[in-house]
C-alpha cells in the first residue's frame, strides 16, 4: 500500500494516487493542480494557419468547464500555428535559434488569443512568458505563479524556456515539476497513444497504460525524449488524451478514466 505522502513535502500527489494498484482499488480522484499542453494545431482547423476564433471558442469553453469543477490550471501553449521554427530551420536560410525566437513569438499571439476569450468568459488570468516581453505578458518567475494558480487564476505560459533548442514539449515537463502539478496532460487529435498511428493503420491498438521507459524504447512519439525523461525523473504522469471531444478536460480533472496514462 501506498505510503501517505505528507503535506509539507511539494511532491507529486499524483505518485500515489495514480500507481496502478491505486486505480483499481479505488479509481482516479480529481486532480488539484494540472498542466494542460496545447500545441498549435488546437488554435486552428486541421492543415489550417493563424488563429481560428471557432476553435479558440472551443478551448476556451473547455478550460472554463474544467476550471469550474475545482482544478488549478497552468497551460503551456504551442505555436505551429503561427510560424514552425523546426521548418525553418531545416530549410537551412534561417539559424535555428532565430528561428526557434520566432517560434515563441507564436506561442505568445496564441496564449494573448487565448487569454482574451477566458476573459470573456468571466475568467481571471495571466499570461506569463519566459523572454522579456513586459508591455505585452509578466515574466515567469515560479513563485508568483504558483500564488496565481492558488489564487484560482489560469496560468497561460508561453515562449517556452525562453531558450533555443528546447521544445513546447519539454517546457510543458519543466513547468510541471516546477509548478508541483499532479499530472501533465498531452492534448491530441486522437484518443491515447496506439502501437501505430490509428488514423492510418486500422490495426492499430490503443495502450490504456504505458511506463516512460517503454514510451522511449519503443519510440512511441509521446513527447520528446528530455520531457519524457523529466517527468519520469520527478515521477509526473503524462495523461495523452483528445482534447477534440467536448468536456475531455473536464473528466480528465474529476477523474475519469480517459486516454493513455504514461507513468514509472
Amino acid at each position: 500500500m501506498s505510503k501517505t505522502i505528507p503535506p509539507t513535502v511539494p511532491a507529486t500527489p499524483a505518485t500515489a494516487v495514480l500507481s496502478p494498484e491505486a486505480s483499481v482499488r479505488e479509481g482516479r480522484p480529481k486532480f488539484r493542480r494540472i498542466l494542460l499542453k496545447l500545441s498549435g494545431e488546437a488554435f486552428c482547423k486541421p492543415g489550417g494557419f493563424g488563429v481560428d476564433t471557432d476553435e479558440l471558442a472551443s478551448i476556451a469553453r473547455e478550460i472554463f468547464d474544467a476550471a469550474n469543477v475545482g482544478a488549478q490550471l497552468a497551460i503551456v501553449v504551442g505555436g505551429g500555428n503561427i510560424v514552425r521554427g523546426a521548418e525553418l530551420a531545416s530549410a537551412g536560410h534561417i539559424h535555428q535559434a532565430t528561428a526557434d525566437y520566432m517560434g515563441m513569438l507564436g506561442t505568445v499571439i496564441n496564449g494573448l488569443a487565448l487569454k482574451e476569450k477566458l476573459v470573456t468568459l468571466g475568467m481571471d488570468c495571466r499570461v506569463m512568458t519566459a523572454i522579456d516581453i513586459r508591455s505585452v505578458a509578466e515574466p515567469f518567475v515560479r513563485g508568483r505563479a504558483l500564488r496565481h494558480l492558488d489564487k484560482g487564476r489560469v496560468v497561460i505560459l508561453v515562449a517556452g524556456t525562453g531558450n533555443p533548442f528546447f521544445t513546447t514539449d519539454t517546457c510543458a515537463a519543466l513547468r510541471a515539476v516546477e509548478l508541483e502539478c499532479d499530472v501533465l496532460l498531452k492534448a491530441t487529435k486522437v484518443d491515447g497513444v496506439y502501437t501505430a498511428d490509428p488514423r492510418k493503420d486500422p490495426t492499430a491498438t490503443k495502450y490504456e497504460s504505458v511506463t516512460f521507459s517503454e514510451a522511449i524504447s519503443k519510440n512511441l512519439r509521446i513527447m520528446d525524449t528530455a520531457a519524457l525523461a523529466m517527468c519520469q525523473e520527478k515521477n509526473v504522469p503524462i495523461l495523452v488524451f483528445d482534447f477534440k471531444r467536448s468536456g475531455n478536460i473536464r473528466r480528465v480533472a474529476q477523474g475519469e478514466s480517459i486516454g493513455t496514462l504514461v507513468r514509472r
